[in-house]
């Protein structure tokens, strides 16, 4: 039997993936948590072969679990479900350790059959996602707009940004127009949206 761990803070969603992996002859779910911190904790518990984590979870994320498991618990595999299957994400959770990359819009029955791949010591991800992931566009903003985008993000001040980067505000609001001119935002909120679809603000 392949032992697996359901980890998802939507439980109608966890208890419907449950029942469906039970109908699986080889698969049982040994452990359920409704966030990050639940599943790293059940996974040390109960030691699956498996954990099917959802991308997005209160504590940790995705990711952060994939990452932690990997460095606590290297014989289990995660696979990583996702609402969002933007091609960076991709990219990010595979280098967090991730052995599966599922679209939550994935047919019942291949999540069995990922969990079945990825235990067997194989990888998984969605040709769709791979295809996008490879001809996705290269971020067009410099290391130092990136850093202004991000603290921009959380509403942070001119003279505060400015005193954090060490540089003139000046010199930080030209960042923010090269910013908005790069990608073609309508303004700073518009342009931090971009750099999250787009995965070049993690």
């Amino acid at each position: 039997m392949i032992k697996v761990l359901l980890a998802d803070d939507e439980e109608l969603i966890r208890t419907a993936l449950a029942a469906l992996l039970g109908l699986e002859g080889d698969i049982e779910v040994v452990a359920q948590a409704a966030d990050g911190r639940g599943a790293v904790r059940e996974a040390l518990a109960h030691r699956p072969d498996v954990a099917v984590v959802d991308l997005q979870m209160p504590g940790l994320d995705g990711m952060e679990v994939a990452a932690e498991l990997a460095r606590a618990l290297p014989p289990c595999a995660v696979v990583i479900l996702t609402g969002h299957g933007r091609p960076p994400l991709l990219k990010r959770a595979l280098e967090a350790g991730a052995k599966g990359f599922l679209p939550k819009g994935s047919p019942g029955g291949q999540l069995a059959e990922v969990i079945r791949r990825v235990h067997e010591g194989g990888r998984y991800v969605d040709p769709a996602l791979a295809a996008d992931a490879l001809t996705a566009p290269p971020c067009p903003l410099t290391p130092r707009e990136l850093e202004v985008l991000r603290l921009v993000e959380s509403d942070t001040p001119v003279s505060v940004i400015a005193r954090r980067t060490h540089l003139s505000a000046g010199t930080v609001r030209n960042h923010l127009a090269a910013i908005v001119a790069k990608l073609g935002a309508t303004g700073r909120a518009d342009a931090v949206r971009i750099a999250h679809d787009n995965g070049w603000l993690p």
